[in-house]
């Protein structure tokens, strides 16, 4: 299965699941007015937008190259990967302020089993979704699914800690409640600020990493006819990188020589998983 086909998979089971899961946590939460549950609802709202965004993303990013978009839509992942840290960002400062009022005050809290039990659940299906979604994100080099990936893996953490505070509550620990709907808040915020400054990198054309640059310079050196490199420059699209660079040959060879230089070299390129496209210019020296 090819790489969108992978996606569009991921962000289905995604959507289904977070809304099966986000009807169980805002029922119990407000049943027992517990606000780690509560967050933990609205954690699970947003990972429903953040899989509809995924899906809509990998949508325009599969669409192949056309006259008006010459590199293919490839940022389109980085878009609404935006989108969904800033969501993510949204939701959790709300969140945060609700949370430190409950903290400061926590009366009203009811203990429930259903509490336990909706724990239990969200992370055992967290948990198969976070296993499958990371699985396909390093296989896929996604950022949607890798973003994905994180939010299934922060909501089995902070489910984890939200099934404490509700076993704490039995003891009559009710501010720890609290402080787990705080934890969980500014969980989702540094995901969110994280995944933010990573789409954003691309947006802004951020060069390749020194790691691939280094193949690239490897391939190269392994051609002894090929004296100096110089310009190497990188742009991001998609996933993937055009790199530019101008290589120097001798002199004395023909025009037919040196380019079939540049040519080899630009299909032995073309071959990284890293490199969309590798155009070389040749120079004398």
């Amino acid at each position: 299965m090819d790489r969108f086909k992978t996606t569009e998979r991921a962000s289905i089971l995604g959507i289904i699941g977070n809304v099966f899961l986000l009807a169980i946590k805002s029922v119990v939460g407000v049943m027992t007015k517990s606000q780690a549950m509560i967050a933990d609802s609205f954690n699970s709202a947003g990972d429903i937008f953040s899989s509809l965004m995924t899906y809509i993303g990998n949508k325009i990013a599969s669409k192949p190259r056309d006259d008006d978009h010459n590199l293919g839509h490839g940022k389109a992942e980085y878009i609404f990967s935006m989108l969904v840290s800033i969501s993510m960002i949204l939701v959790s400062l709300k969140l945060l302020q609700d949370s430190i009022k409950s903290l400061i005050s926590p009366a009203g809290y009811i203990f429930s089993w259903w509490l336990v039990i909706v724990c239990l659940v969200t992370i055992a299906i967290k948990l198969i979704l976070y296993i499958y979604t990371n699985k396909l994100a390093k296989n896929q080099s996604n950022i949607l699914l890798k973003a994905n990936a994180k939010d299934h893996r922060n909501d089995c953490i902070v489910t984890t800690f939200n099934l404490i505070a509700s076993l704490f509550s039995i003891k009559g620990i009710l501010w720890f409640d609290g402080l787990v709907g705080t934890g969980i808040s500014l969980w989702i915020l540094i995901t969110g600020v994280k995944i933010f400054i990573e789409s954003y990198n691309v947006l802004m054309d951020k060069s390749i990493s020194i790691e691939s640059k280094n193949k690239v310079l490897e391939i190269i050196n392994k051609h002894e006819e090929i004296k100096k490199v110089e310009h190497f420059n990188a742009t991001p699209v998609g996933y993937k990188y055009q790199i530019s660079l101008t290589i120097y040959v001798d002199g004395n060879l023909t025009t037919f020589e040196s380019h079939d230089i540049a040519n080899k070299l630009e299909k032995e390129l073309d071959k990284l998983e890293e490199i969309y496209l590798a155009i070389i210019h040749v120079n004398p020296i």
